[in-house]
């Protein structure tokens, strides 16, 4: 596997009071990849690594992450889908394939109906139309505390709480793979500034699509992971109804995070074939 650093092509694109670090492989029709809350570009490693002979991948830092610099918070969601297809815009052919999960997925969706000429394929993956009962809970319980500074975890700590919500308990079993991914959530989210992490997950709590992907006319296929804590399938189901082209999907085994580390191949796989199936 080729190093993202080996394949990215790294610009830097301003637009909208923000100066967005951006990375681009490969050649051929557009695949968007939108990363999750608190991740970078170089989240989408694997994937790049697996289309980039086929697709043309390009990856961004969101605002309040990486290196992308910005206006100051609060930042809504339709600010953030704005920004995708500001970097659609600039650094694709559209109608593109768009992608994302998590947080990323929230935005994908946004974009599908708010700039539906920029997409002609929308993978939505760990997502929801709107966050409601645990999922909500849990995300309001770390806003409020660390908004209210009594929520400081020690990097040990940190790497093994957000672990438990990222990936099955199969994955964590296996003690080599854990290694990996504490060498690798460790320092990410040990030194994570407070506000920006309130303020990308802020707008995921106010989020609420669920009319407008009823008229939304952009094939929109959701994607679930059974195991998946943050956002359990039934989150996921409720998009592909709500949709007007919707089409849902379940992945056994996997988490909210398997994509990386635990089963990218899994993953790729699936959506290699899912856009095949769209040309």
């Amino acid at each position: 596997m080729a190093s993202f650093e080996e394949l990215a092509r790294i610009t830097y694109h301003e637009a909208l009071g923000a100066r967005f670090r951006v990375a681009q492989a490969g050649d051929g029709p557009d695949i968007v990849w939108v990363p999750g809350g608190d991740s970078p570009a170089h989240y989408w490693a694997d994937q790049f690594d697996h289309f980039h002979g086929d697709l043309r991948c390009t990856a961004y830092d969101p605002r309040g992450v990486g290196e992308t610099t910005s206006s100051p918070p609060p930042w809504s969601m339709k600010q953030f889908g704005a920004d995708c297809a500001a970097i659609i815009e600039a650094y694709c052919n559209p109608p593109v394939i768009l992608t994302g999960l998590s947080m990323g997925a929230l935005i994908t969706q946004q974009v599908a109906i708010d700039y539906p000429h920029l997409v002609r394929l929308a993978i939505p993956m760990g997502t929801a139309a709107q966050i409601t009962g645990f999922t909500r809970d849990w995300m309001q319980a770390e806003i409020d505390a660390r908004a209210n500074h009594t929520l400081e975890m020690p990097a040990d700590f940190a790497a093994c709480h957000y672990a438990a919500f990222a990936y099955p308990a199969q994955a964590l079993a296996d003690d080599e793979l854990w290694e990996r991914i504490k060498a690798a959530y460790t320092p990410r989210f040990s030194g994570r500034d407070p506000d920006m992490l309130i303020a990308q997950w802020q707008p995921c709590l106010d989020y609420d699509v669920t009319e407008g992907l009823k008229t939304c006319p952009v094939p929109i296929h959701a994607v679930a992971f059974a195991e998946d804590v943050q956002t359990p399938p039934q989150l996921v189901r409720k998009v592909a109804e709500a949709a007007q082209d919707g089409h849902y999907h379940e992945l056994p085994g996997l988490g909210h995070v398997s994509l990386n580390r635990h089963a990218p191949d899994v993953v790729n796989t699936y959506l290699a074939e899912l856009i095949a199936e769209h040309g």
